[in-house]
């Protein structure tokens, strides 16, 4: 948890709840899990724990405690639809949000059936963006959840991307495009990147290229830092197009 993120497409990250369970092949190498456990039975540490689920009630204030405006990516470190946390709890969060109205939060889920199932008793102000990941065709279907629920901005995050993906952008407003990391990572084609930027041009979708990760363009091995995040020659940083709330 952070007032500052190194994230490309948000500013801060906030973790009301820590910790996860594996639902699908894009988490076989999630770097949460991997920086937890490296303080698991660490004693005082916040990750104590390791990756095992925890609530944290105490946290739910913080994002009002920041002054400044900021784009936050709510539980960086976590799923906040995960089964193990409480729809009380879940509803305490989005309650937190809608109360620190200069920032704009993005809530990113694996789990967009459970938001979709809680939608009508969930508050959905406008400074809350949700999003799902979908890192394969096989998962596609959890845009349909995603545009179910009662979001104003919702979100695509196509990473780490494992294969090509055939799109359906309607009620969708942003995409994000990016490859695996770290230990283990699997390389990302640029033909399934590219085609995801024109899905997302014919749709008149802003589109985020966030990085090619631990494999260049060419799936040739260098390591995040080499790799880079240009796509074609360029950057691509789109936003949703509707303006950021920024008055309380």
């Amino acid at each position: 948890m952070a007032d500052h993120s190194p994230i490309e497409w948000t500013e801060a990250t906030w973790n009301p709840v820590t910790g996860c369970t594996k639902v699908s092949p894009g988490c076989a190498h999630c770097y949460a899990e991997t920086f937890a456990e490296r303080f698991r039975g660490v004693k005082g540490h916040p990750y104590e724990q390791g990756f095992d689920l925890r609530i944290w009630p105490e946290r739910l204030a913080l994002p009002s405690k920041w002054k400044a405006p900021r784009l936050i990516f709510v539980n960086s470190m976590s799923d906040l639809f995960h089964p193990g946390v409480p729809d009380d709890f879940i509803q305490q969060v989005f309650k937190a949000m809608q109360e620190a109205g200069h920032h704009t939060f993005q809530v990113l889920t694996k789990r967009p059936e459970r938001a979709a199932a809680m939608s009508a008793e969930l508050p959905w102000p406008d400074n809350v963006w949700m999003g799902t990941s979908v890192e394969s065709q096989r998962f596609v279907g959890r845009v349909e959840f995603l545009t179910g629920t009662g979001a104003q901005i919702k979100f695509l995050s196509c990473e780490p991307l494992l294969g090509p993906l055939r799109l359906d952008l309607t009620g969708v407003d942003w995409v994000i495009v990016g490859g695996e990391s770290g230990p283990g990572a699997r390389p990302m084609r640029a033909d399934w990147a590219r085609d995801i930027r024109g899905q997302c041009q014919r749709g008149n979708v802003p589109f985020f290229f966030k990085q090619w990760g631990a494999h260049d363009e060419h799936g040739v091995r260098v390591g995040k830092w080499k790799s880079g995040r240009l796509l074609d020659g360029r950057t691509w940083d789109s936003l949703p197009s509707r303006p950021l709330r920024r008055s309380s």
